[in-house]
């Protein structure tokens, strides 16, 4: 079959990330990756296993990071090269079921003890299994050469990880359920920490740095679990503002307003940098140096930073974190939530906030597997261009 596939090369990666900042389209030329004929992956070992068939596949922030050199090397002992991408995925399996993906390949793809009965893929305090087993190493489908993934015609999808897509919903709607269920996680765990650490506030004070597809999905995921909330956006561009707005933000302000429009809400002072109090937790959707600290500059002593957006080589001054006693956690998947003292999948909140907020509106722009050059190039730069959601579209073609 004919595919995108990424393969590791240390000269390409490095070329990609210098060009990646003029110009997008030519980071990509030069990337290693190819839309070329691979050989099909064999069958994985053990019970389970779908042949799936890729209707749509989305182009995510963590993509992007890999394909133009900015990821990380942490993951190198993460993912098995070469590999094709695409983890936010609509498909249908050979038995006709059309499906969502929970992409993160967990103990029961790989053969492992579950943490306990019922547990979702990213459940677990030990991610050994990620890189050990029957399968390559790979923290989720579309960084496993072992199951391919959605840039794909088709690709190797465990039982545990399929979500039945509703008959009424479309493949449009179906594929921002995964990412929602990142922001949908993110949003839980900056609304926990207030209510443990805080106490009940009558009006509690979020920020969320980035009107993405993630920050845009922190937002209403945060107005469904704390209606009473104040949100405050960072969203630049029109497009962003106008749906950051529609999902729930009360205040929109980005750059040196952000800090202001904060003071106000939480009625601190400006201290040099930082601010006296300010939100009670902020959601970093973009995860750059200069976004960690601003989160950490407007939020209040002992609240707390989720990073939603995957940060790379973070450097920054830390002293700011440490004398407020801010907590920094990490926000990474998704997985069994607490709620309302019961416990639910990541995936089934998504999947509701998905339809409420009508998120087929994300969908900007769909291409073709090979016209892959334009479609990265207009994710990379999606947000001054007017868009949000970039895919590629599969149906019909096989």
């Amino acid at each position: 079959m004919k595919a995108l596939q990424v393969h590791h090369s240390v000269r390409r990666f490095g070329m990609a990330r210098l060009l990646s900042v003029t110009s997008p389209s030519t980071s990509v030329r030069v990337a290693p990756v190819e839309y070329r004929s691979i050989d099909d992956p064999p069958r994985p070992s053990g019970e389970g296993w779908n042949k799936v068939t890729t209707r749509m596949c989305g182009i995510c922030g963590s993509d992007l990071a890999l394909i133009d050199g900015h990821a990380s090397t942490y993951f190198e002992d993460f993912v098995s090269f070469p590999f094709v991408p695409g983890h936010e995925i609509v498909g249908e399996t050979d038995s006709g079921r059309r499906v969502v993906i929970e992409p993160v390949l967990g103990h029961a793809a790989r053969g492992a003890k579950p943490p306990w009965e019922g547990a979702a893929p990213a459940d677990g305090d030990d991610y050994a299994h990620l890189a050990t087993g029957p399968l390559e190493p790979g923290i989720q489908t579309g960084f496993c050469c072992s199951t391919g993934g959605g840039w794909a015609p088709w690709f190797w999808a465990h039982e545990s990880q399929l979500h039945d897509v509703p008959a009424d919903m479309s493949d449009e709607t179906a594929l921002l359920i995964e990412p929602l269920a990142g922001s949908v996680h993110a949003a839980l765990i900056a609304n926990h920490h207030e209510n443990r650490h805080l106490g009940d506030t009558e009006s509690p004070i979020f920020v969320v740095l980035g009107a993405g597809t993630m920050g845009l999905g922190a937002i209403a995921a945060l107005r469904a679990a704390v209606p009473n909330a104040r949100i405050v956006s960072s969203a630049r561009y029109p497009q962003q503002m106008r749906l950051a707005r529609g999902f729930g933000a009360d205040v929109l302000a980005s750059g040196d307003e952000l800090p202001r429009a904060v003071r106000r809400l939480s009625g601190s002072h400006r201290i040099g940098s930082h601010l006296s109090s300010g939100s009670h937790a902020t959601i970093d959707a973009i995860g750059d140096a200069s976004s960690v600290r601003q989160a950490i500059e407007v939020t209040r002593p002992r609240g707390a930073v989720v990073l939603l957006g995957l940060p790379g080589d973070v450097r920054l001054d830390l002293t700011g974190l440490w004398h407020r006693e801010i907590a920094l956690l990490g926000s990474y998947t998704y997985g069994t939530e607490h709620v309302d003292g019961k416990d639910v999948r990541t995936f089934d909140l998504a999947m509701q906030l998905a339809r409420h907020i009508g998120a087929e509106r994300l969908v900007s722009a769909t291409y073709p597997l090979e016209d892959h050059v334009q479609a990265l190039a207009h994710a990379a730069s999606a947000g001054r261009r007017g868009a949000i959601k970039i895919a590629f579209d599969m149906r019909g073609t096989h």
